[in-house]
């Protein structure tokens, strides 16, 4: 039996991994990425150029890969009031959370990936979420994505599988699987062409990629780059 799936992709490096660890899984796979307001949206705009390479430079992969879905939630937007969907500094709440958080993003994006893998007969959904190197999101969080499952399986009548193959790596950890997974090759098509940033900083190529080197997103990402190199 074929197996399909659907990777939650956004243009970032958790996502870019996420999207070759299904390629080396199942038989199909499609994409789907979600606008909503992002003040970061340029990761919507690299997230086209990365396919591209990827078809191009893994081309068993490359054959597996299936439809791109483009999705608007601008909705999630305007009733959010977040650094990522406003102009303003990224700093900590009064909740303890940074304000980056935008609340009920990632429940509505499974939710809405698994409303399209319904007609496309697409039980198995791939996300980045993770716990581990992360800004304590609570929806990030695994309960959250087990509950959720849950919720989808009965609310849709049908079985859904929820996978988040990154929640208990750190950054270092997920750099090593890219290149368990494709090699040096990957590591160099994520580190070129993936976008991380919260600020859309594309102006400075990093060692680790490009960014701005100061938001969380950025912190991350080079901190666990740094380890990755170091072993």
């Amino acid at each position: 039996m074929t197996e399909t799936a659907m990777v939650l992709f956004s243009g970032g490096q958790d996502s870019a991994t996420c999207l070759a660890w299904a390629l080396d899984r199942f038989d199909h796979v499609e994409t789907i990425a979600f606008d909503y307001g992002q003040t970061h949206a340029v990761e919507l705009e690299v997230r086209t150029t990365f396919l591209a390479v990827l078809r191009e430079r893994f081309p068993e992969w490359g054959a597996k890969l299936g439809e791109d879905h483009f999705i608007d939630l601008s909705l999630l937007g305007a009733i959010s009031d977040t650094a990522l969907t406003r102009d303003k500094e990224i700093e900590m709440t009064e909740a303890g959370l940074p304000n980056t958080f935008v609340p009920g993003r990632n429940l509505l994006f499974l939710t809405t990936a698994a409303a399209v893998g319904y007609r496309r007969d697409t039980r198995h959904i791939i996300a980045g979420m993770c716990e581990t190197d992360y800004s304590g999101y609570p929806d990030c969080r695994d309960d959250t994505i087990k509950a959720l499952q849950v919720a989808l399986t009965l609310g849709m009548d049908k079985r859904y599988v929820l996978h988040t193959p990154l929640m208990w790596l750190d950054k270092a950890a997920t750099w090593r699987m890219a290149e368990e997974l494709g090699g040096a090759a990957l590591v160099e098509l994520i580190r070129r062409e993936s976008h991380t940033c919260y600020r859309g900083d594309r102006t400075v190529l990093h060692d680790w990629g490009h960014g701005c080197d100061d938001c969380p997103a950025c912190e991350l990402r080079k901190s666990g780059w740094e380890r990755y190199v170091a072993v």
